[in-house]
């Protein structure tokens, strides 16, 4: 069995920024629907630790990230 992490709240990318205010304890590990996360796009655009990646969902469901 895994031992639980305690999740903290990203560090603001600029000094004076107030980092984004956590989720309630329920909503943690809740999953994102990509209905949702597309929105009716065919790729979405992920800014992570500098780097942007794109995030594909094919004609047959599965998604493809890619840098």
């Amino acid at each position: 069995m895994s031992t639980p992490v305690e999740r903290s709240a990203p560090l603001p990318d600029t000094p004076g920024t107030t980092p984004p205010a956590r989720p309630p304890a329920g909503e943690l590990d809740a999953p994102i629907r990509s209905k949702e996360l597309f929105n009716n796009r065919a790729c979405v655009f992920i800014e992570h630790e500098g780097m942007v990646y794109a995030l594909r969902a094919t004609r047959t469901g599965k998604l493809i990230l890619t840098k």
